[in-house]
Formats: C-alpha cells, sequence, structure tokens
C-alpha cells in the first residue's frame, strides 16, 4: 500500500474558557436509541447521570429510523442464523464474538423494550408481525407504525425520560453541543467541553465533569452531500474521540442505502430513504427501460445484501448512462402500500411521486458508518473512563457492511451492556473523580468550507473510488487544513466543519490504504476483494502526548482479540 502524508490533529478545538460547570457520576451524550437507553439503565443504580445531546431529544437517526429492528423472535428463526447473516453481510471482517453478543441478547433486549411501552406492529392474535430486509434468510424484522419503527421506539424511551424528569439523579440538557472531550493527567476521559444554546448558568461553553463518558452521538453522515442522516450527524462524538487519543476503526467502511429517494442532480443534505422493507415485502428494482436486473446478479435477487444491491444499482446506471433506476412497488397494491408503508407514500406524493401508480426513483447515497470509535464487547474505548455504543462506535459487529436493521439492535444490547459495566465499576470504587488538565486551541475551519468538505468527500471517496480519486480528496483536504485560522470565530458552525474535516481526512488515509473492494465500496483500480492482503481493520489513533498531533494508522488482523 501507498503510504499518504500522514494526518495531523490539534488535542482541542478552539473555544472558550468555560463558564460553568455540572457534575455527575455518568455523562451520556446523545439521545437516541443507544443513550437514552443507557441513562434509563444507568438512572436505576447511579446516583447522577447527565444526559446531553446536541438539539431536541428526539432529533437524531433513531427517530428516521424506517424498516425496524433485527432479532430472532420467530419460533422458526435461530440466533445462529442471525448470526450467519450478518457474517455474510459483514464480509469477512465481522468480530464473531460481537456478532453472537448482539444476536443472542437481542431478542432480550427487544421485550424490555416492549415491557417499557414500545408499540410494535402485531397480528390479529397480538403477535409481533415480523418482515425480512436485505441480507436477511428469516422473517425477522420487526416494526412500527408499518414504517415508522425508529419514532416509536424514540417515543417510548422519552416518555420513560420525562416520567423521571423530576428526578434529581438524573439530569438533561439539550440543545449542547459537545466541543471536546476532558481528559485528566493520567490520561482518563473525565468529562467534556459543552456549548449550550440556551440562558442564564448553562449559556455558552460549561465543563461537564464526570467520573466516566459515554458516546451515543451517531453518525458522519453530513461529511457527504446527500446522506439519509439528519442535519445533527457531523461526526462530532468521533472526532472529539480522535483528537483526545481514542482508536477508531473501520472509517472506510460507509454504507450506502441503495435506494434512496432521487430527487434530481444537485440534491443535497438530508436524502428521503426509502427503505428496504418495501423490497422485502416484493418491491422490485428495475432500469430505465423496466428491466428487472436483480435476479442475474445474486442469489437473493432484490434481497441481496446492501453493498451488492448498491453496486448492482450503480454498475446499471453507468451501464444505461443514467443518474438513477426506479424502485417498482405498483403491483403491491395502493391499499397495501399505504397501511404497511405511509410514511414512504407520504413523503413520496410531497414530492410529486405516487408510488401506487409510478415506479420510485431511487440511487445510492451515505446512510450508515460502518466504523467509528473502537470497543471492545463492554463499550470500553482504548481510553479509560471513556465509552461508546451506536453508530459512533466500533463494536465489530457490522464489518465491511451492516445488515440492513441491526444498527437499532447494536445501540441496544451494547447500551444495556456498558451501563451493566459501568455499575459494577463505578459500585467497586473504580473510576474515582478526577479532574481534568490540559488546555489549549488550534485553528478553526469557518463554516463556509463545508459544502467543499462534502464535495470533496463526495467526489473522491463515494461509493466508487480509486487511488487516484482518494489522493485527490486527500490533497484537497489538506489544503483545506491550510486554510484554518487561528482566529476564526468559535461556534457550532465551524466547529462542526472542523469536525468534518478532521474525519474527513482520516477516513479518506483509510480508503486510500485499502487496497480492495469490499462491502460499501468499489475500487476501480481493485475491483476484487482481498483476502490475503486485506482480512484486516484500519485503525487510526493519535497520541496525545506527541507535540505533532500525527494520527497514526495500524493494520489489525480480523482474529485479534478486539480489547481496545
Amino acid at each position: 500500500m501507498h503510504d499518504p502524508e500522514p494526518v495531523t490533529l490539534p488535542r482541542f478545538l478552539t473555544s472558550p474558557s468555560p463558564g460553568w460547570t455540572a457534575e455527575a457520576d455518568v455523562l451520556v451524550v446523545g439521545s437516541g436509541i443507544a443513550g437514552l437507553t443507557c441513562a434509563l439503565r444507568l438512572r436505576e443504580h447511579v446516583d447522577r447521570v447527565l444526559l446531553v445531546t446536541k438539539t431536541g431529544l428526539s432529533a437524531g437517526s433513531t427517530t428516521w429510523a424506517q424498516g425496524g429492528i433485527a432479532a430472532a423472535l420467530a419460533p422458526e428463526d435461530s440466533p445462529a442464523e442471525h448470526l450467519e447473516d450478518t457474517l455474510v453481510a459483514g464480509v469477512g471482517l465481522c468480530d464473531e464474538a460481537a456478532v453472537e453478543v448482539l444476536v443472542t441478547e437481542g431478542p432480550s433486549r427487544v421485550h424490555e423494550l416492549i415491557a417499557l411501552g414500545a408499540r410494535f406492529d402485531t397480528d390479529a392474535t397480538g403477535e409481533i408481525t415480523l418482515t425480512r430486509e436485505g441480507g436477511h434468510h428469516r422473517d425477522r424484522i420487526a416494526h412500527a407504525g408499518g414504517d415508522a419503527t425508529g419514532a416509536e421506539i424514540s417515543r417510548a424511551l422519552i416518555a420513560q425520560l420525562e416520567a423521571v424528569r423530576a428526578d434529581p439523579g438524573i439530569e438533561i440538557i439539550e440543545n449542547a453541543l459537545v466541543v471536546d472531550l476532558l481528559t485528566s493527567e493520567e490520561g482518563r476521559v473525565c468529562g467534556a467541553s459543552v456549548h449550550v444554546i440556551g440562558e442564564g448558568e448553562v449559556d455558552g461553553v460549561g465543563a461537564a465533569r464526570a467520573r466516566a463518558v459515554v458516546l451515543a452521538t451517531g453518525g458522519l453522515g453530513q461529511i457527504y452531500s446527500s446522506t439519509t442522516n439528519p442535519p445533527v450527524a457531523t461526526g462530532d462524538g468521533m472526532a472529539a474521540a480522535l483528537r483526545a487519543g481514542a482508536a477508531l476503526a473501520d472509517l472506510e467502511f460507509v454504507q450506502f442505502h441503495p435506494t434512496v429517494l432521487h430527487l434530481g442532480q444537485g440534491a443535497s443534505g438530508q436524502q428521503p430513504l426509502v427503505s428496504e422493507a418495501v423490497r422485502g415485502e416484493g418491491a422490485v428494482l428495475v432500469d430505465a427501460d423496466g428491466e428487472a436486473f436483480m435476479a442475474g446478479v445474486h442469489p437473493m435477487a432484490d434481497l441481496a445484501p446492501r453493498d451488492v444491491v448498491a453496486r448492482a444499482i450503480l454498475e446499471r446506471m453507468a451501464a444505461t448512462g443514467t443518474d438513477h433506476v426506479y424502485l417498482d412497488a405498483r403491483h403491491l397494491g395502493g391499499d397495501f402500500l399505504e397501511e404497511r408503508f405511509p410514511t414512504i407514500v407520504a413523503r413520496c406524493r410531497e414530492l410529486g411521486i405516487d408510488p401506487v401508480s409510478q415506479p420510485i426513483p431511487v440511487a445510492p447515497a451515505q446512510h450508515y458508518a460502518s466504523g467509528g470509535v473502537r470497543t471492545d464487547l463492554r463499550g470500553r474505548t482504548s481510553l479509560p473512563g471513556l465509552y461508546a455504543c451506536g453508530e459512533v462506535s466500533c463494536t465489530g459487529v457490522h464489518g465491511a457492511n451492516r445488515l440492513a436493521s441491526n444498527s437499532l439492535l447494536e445501540g441496544l444490547v451494547f447500551a444495556h451492556r456498558i451501563a451493566e459495566d459501568l455499575v459494577t465499576r463505578l459500585a467497586d470504587g473504580q473510576l474515582p473523580p478526577t479532574d481534568p488538565s490540559g488546555e489549549g486551541s488550534d485553528a478553526l475551519l469557518d463554516a463556509r468550507h463545508r459544502a467543499e468538505v462534502q464535495e470533496t468527500m463526495t467526489r473522491g471517496v463515494g461509493p466508487l473510488r480509486s487511488g487516484e480519486s482518494t489522493a485527490q480528496a486527500l490533497a484537497s483536504l489538506a489544503a483545506l487544513a491550510q486554510t484554518m485560522e487561528p482566529d476564526a470565530e468559535p461556534g457550532p458552525g465551524s466547529w462542526e466543519t472542523t469536525n468534518l474535516l478532521h474525519l474527513g481526512r482520516a477516513l479518506t488515509t483509510g480508503a486510500h490504504l485499502r487496497e480492495e473492494s469490499r462491502g460499501g465500496h468499489v475500487r476501480r483500480d481493485h475491483p476484487d476483494r482481498d483476502d490475503e492482503g486485506w482480512s484486516a481493520h484500519l485503525v487510526h489513533v493519535r497520541d496525545p502526548h506527541d507535540p505533532t498531533g500525527e494520527v497514526a494508522v495500524i493494520m489489525l488482523d480480523t482474529d485479534l482479540a478486539r480489547t481496545p
């Protein structure tokens, strides 16, 4: 592999000195399924939990999850079969021990979610209605409101949180952007600097101090021009962890959802998703001539794993000279579509497309980060006192390509494990209170450059990439880094844009080094999967004690125990 120039990062972003302090035993950052589950579990046994979230409690990616949550709930299904489907989708890079945790503990966690008030769709007998999505050989996707599963799960968990909002043992701060992680002289994470848009003592930047920090900040979809992720998904947790010295893994494995509603050339920002469950119910991908093309590509045809479907769509688009294909669901019938997929049908109609009478124009777009902050099976990262769960993390479950509807389950299962681990450690007197040390600032990238970062990533590190495209992206990002200004105005816009730049440089480095096609991407210059040379993970880590701030890239074999 050809080594690119090393990436250097500062330890901190430029920000005002903290003007207020909050104290807790555990700081949980994020309010998706992972953050809410962890905070509610911790509250049962920990004296003081502080939950901070970037905007409102329901603004994250969980709310937007349409398809459902995967678990072996049917009598004819089994965790072993769920495990096998997950390993196949992960294309040789899943950590089998992590997947086994996911599939064996998943059914119990889903039943606990139901006990908390989540209402999944059921049949006439009251049994949960299960459906199938790409890569699954069984009907194991539980859904709610037809295609509003994430919104229902979020509603149920937030209702539980609201019920205890008056509890002095838990505090919630909304509209709170985490700027950086705080560490002690010994290198233990002991809080975070937080910018809050509010009034009074919590206005501006403060220090949220805690014996442990749980990152549940979601993904980095806004690093691309088009994504299914909400606007808050700017990779803040991943970037802060990388600057603090935590190891990040598998960043180059970005999942591009194959069926995102195509809104025409130049569309940017959050794009409407057309759930995989639509194909699970029988919809078929066709090209501009109406020809179904997946049957000859994979034995599972339209229900092949996401990377296979996305690649087939891109190849068909290239062959036909078009920028999209179509998802044809007309044969399913209007009554069925409106009952099973009310959100999707309504959104399509808002945009002038009626799925009942028209095929839906679709094309791949960024959807999910399979990599993130590397953790062990308890959610611990390489930095003492720091945990991560949900999309911000890399547990080893997804490998090179996430299996459909495993993301909600991962957040649920590993948030529970983190809470259990922290309850035990705190009760044993581990992770005692400590003071943060170190301060400093560096240049920021002005928010006006955000579109340049996104266009560079989309052009050079999309689902079709090459050594040439990634090298050009690295050069463009390095040039942007040179334009950063020491006196740039600190604030959410410049902090988010700088986070996107920092993660973009690390992600692109991994994409440049990995000279093979695997999972969510195709390397035009290395079109085949290379198990002999690349059955390994790329890990990015910045030594916080290195004054140069250089980010090292380490290759780890897949059979290496995933202890950070």
